[in-house]
């Protein structure tokens, strides 16, 4: 075959068998281990010579995860890789996006220079983006960010009676405005006071006309699901029904999802950027056509 070698690191196995076939590619073969003191052995059983090559690499976790994908990609290139490519279902590092106090790391700019020397091009999906407007403020090789509003949307029009979007604060109104518009559904927007990890003060506005509506709260990541918690806290006590928590990352610190689901939800539902057992929508033929294009295939 001539078409792109795609390669997949440890847990991203069943996404790049599909994401193969989507781009009239391969799959590439490659041997991964830790020797005993920790350190990362890396072989690719496939050449890659004159090729593209596509790695996936979803990044929950991801400082155990960077240093077989930067061999890899070294690798690949080394052996005469034509271009490549990082899939990242999902990115990290990307909520230490300003030096918050003196002498911090601004994160989000170092990890996103690391992976600028690595590939050619990333594909990734709804990244967190605050401060920063664009992938392209951070990475100096194309950096396409596929929005899943519309597949969210979709999602809640079919499954969810009367719904009404509660977007976690101003920053999320615009997406919140395109996933209620996919829906055909209104939508409110809460205000939200970091205190901490794992301090939020959330205000949520009145239900008003609302109230017989059913609430799907929505985000872009659920890590701690403390900012959901105290929107439903809010919600409930109004007397609107149990609410949908909805979001795009299924990250979930520990207890997390427990926590959610206890705190009196009807359900979990995210897509499947991060395996969980929540994932209900399916963005991999998004991610597909954004790697077709990077690819040059249409």
């Amino acid at each position: 075959m001539t078409g792109a070698l795609v390669f997949a690191l440890p847990g991203n196995e069943a996404f790049a068998d599909r994401l193969a076939l989507a781009v009239n590619g391969e799959r590439g073969h490659l041997t991964l281990h830790d020797f005993p003191d920790g350190e990362s052995f890396v072989r690719v059983d496939t050449s890659p010579a004159g090729r593209d090559a596509v790695l996936v690499a979803t990044l929950k976790s991801p400082n155990p995860k960077f240093l077989p994908l930067a061999f890899l990609a070294d690798a690949l290139r080394d052996l005469g890789a034509k271009r490549i490519g990082i899939v990242a279902p999902y990115l990290a590092y990307m909520r230490q996006d300003k030096r918050f106090h003196d002498g911090e790391a601004i994160t989000s700019h170092s990890f996103a220079a690391l992976i600028s020397r690595l590939a050619d091009w990333m594909v990734t999906v709804d990244p967190h983006l605050h401060r920063i407007t664009s992938l392209r403020e951070l990475y100096s090789i194309p950096a396409t960010a596929i929005h899943v509003a519309s597949e969210l949307g979709s999602w809640i029009a079919t499954h969810v009676q009367s719904p009404l979007i509660v977007g976690p604060d101003e920053e999320s109104r615009q997406w919140v405005e395109g996933i209620a518009a996919a829906a055909g559904a209104p939508y409110i927007v809460s205000t939200k006071t970091r205190l901490g990890d794992a301090q939020v003060i959330e205000s949520t506005p009145e239900l008003g006309d609302h109230r017989a509506c059913t609430p799907v709260l929505v985000d872009d990541i659920i890590s701690t699901g403390r900012t959901m918690i105290a929107a439903i806290q809010h919600l409930r006590a109004q007397g609107s029904v149990a609410p949908v928590c909805m979001a795009v990352h299924a990250v979930f610190a520990d207890g997390a999802y427990a926590a959610l689901t206890a705190a009196g939800v009807s359900q979990i539902v995210t897509t499947n950027t991060i395996a969980h057992p929540s994932n209900r929508i399916d963005i991999e033929p998004a991610v597909a056509r954004g790697v077709r294009s990077e690819l040059g295939i249409g």
